[in-house]
């Protein structure tokens, strides 16, 4: 007796009641396998734009926005801050090395970040073509940035005013493209750098140099771990500076994502209870059409063990399938969401990934079928034979 071809053969038999139970159970491990893969991925990929800067300062306002304005540039600015804090600042026998940025333009809603070289260098970023710049209005594109744009080296493109597409376009200021980065999955695959001066370039009226250079923020590395314990107060003490820990403030953005996240969690949870309720409700329906049947079995010679097995397993098969069709629902809506993401310029998601935990949900559908078929199984062994066959089919 072929157990497993007689569960399959019973699931067919019943293909609207099949399908149903398993889109359940399929949607609530989809939903549970987005969250991995989407959190996952964020939190590491914005644990690697984070990495190696201990401190952001900038102008004064909230220390969130300045670290997701700043290090992972998903938000606008607090504001700018005078070029000679921010020069005094570096030299601050606290800081081993200060990397300088100026925002406040942007290209087909890309940002325009004026820095110098230790911007990518500090990301480990590789050239795909070119050089980096080396004079006002030259530009180094994020891969992401020239693939989009069909830009090379050699091209020019015209930034516009303000962080999201839309702006009005500063035409008498075109820059050129005189490098292209490698593909990093860093921050800088979406950024557009060039030097600082470009920045202050543009935005001089009239050709006219302004009375009072500015800056957007500094990413601060320690010099020693004691600077981690003084500077930042140093900092908040000052009028015009503020100082955010990209450490503390991306916990706290993750802590309360968490809720959402939980929210959605218990959704799915919630659909796979659903579903395992479904599944029991059919295998018991199933049983009492299929009494009579058992009944020929147990006096062909099969066990009660063997009987109550094929209801475990036609839980388990049914379970097993609606898990696998939910992972691979889960990575196809993570790659989705991960198109949407970059269209809209944002930190990639992709479904391409794999995520460890991915085993332990189908080892929870399985366990919510098994579960599910106990009560059936536990009748089907427990099922008098005589009376069933007196009865007749």
């Amino acid at each position: 007796m072929n157990l497993p071809a007689i569960s399959l053969a019973y699931l067919r038999a019943r293909p609207l009641a099949t399908a149903l139970n398993l889109l359940l159970l399929a949607l609530g491990i989809a939903t549970i396998t987005v969250l991995l893969l989407a959190t996952a991925q964020l939190e590491e990929r914005m644990g690697r734009d984070a990495r190696g800067v201990d401190l952001v300062a900038g102008a004064k306002g909230s220390p969130m926005q300045l670290v997701l304005s700043s290090v992972f540039h998903l938000d606008a600015p607090t504001g700018n801050i005078p070029l000679e804090d921010a020069q005094a600042l570096s030299r601050h026998p606290a800081v081993k090395k200060a990397i300088p940025l100026a925002l406040g333009d942007s290209f087909q809603g890309h940002r325009i970040v004026g820095t110098n070289h230790d911007y990518p260098a500090h990301y480990g970023a590789q050239l795909a073509a070119g050089r980096l710049w080396s004079a006002p209005m030259e530009a180094v594109l994020g891969a992401d940035v020239a693939a989009g744009a069909h830009l090379a080296v050699g091209s020019t493109f015209t930034g516009a005013h303000g962080l999201a597409a839309g702006g009005d376009a500063h035409d008498e200021e075109p820059f050129k493209v005189v490098g292209v980065l490698a593909p990093s999955g860093s921050v800088l695959d979406r950024l557009v750098l060039t030097g600082v001066e470009s920045v202050w370039e543009i935005h001089e009226h009239g050709g006219k140099p302004a009375q009072r250079r500015e800056i957007t923020a500094l990413l601060i590395q320690y010099a020693t771990p004691l600077a981690a314990a003084m500077l930042p107060r140093q900092v908040n003490a000052s009028a015009t500076l503020q100082a955010a820990s990209p450490a503390y403030e991306s916990a706290r953005l993750f802590r309360m994502i968490g809720v959402g996240v939980d929210v959605l969690r218990a959704f799915g949870a919630l659909l796979i209870l659903v579903a395992g309720l479904s599944v029991f409700i059919a295998l018991l329906n199933a049983l009492e059409d299929r009494r009579y049947d058992l009944a020929v079995m147990r006096m062909l010679g099969a066990s009660r063990a063997k009987l109550m097995g094929l209801m475990l397993l036609e839980g388990a098969t049914l379970a097993a399938m609606g898990g696998i069709a939910g992972v691979a629902l889960g990575h196809l809506f993570a790659e989705l969401l991960g198109v949407a993401l970059k269209t809209a310029q944002q930190t990639a998601v992709t479904g391409w990934a794999w995520n460890p935990r991915e085993p332990w949900l189908l080892a929870l559908a399985v366990g919510v079928g098994i579960a599910a078929a106990l009560v059936p199984a536990w009748r089907a062994y427990s099922t008098d034979v005589a009376p069933v066959l007196a009865e007749g089919g």
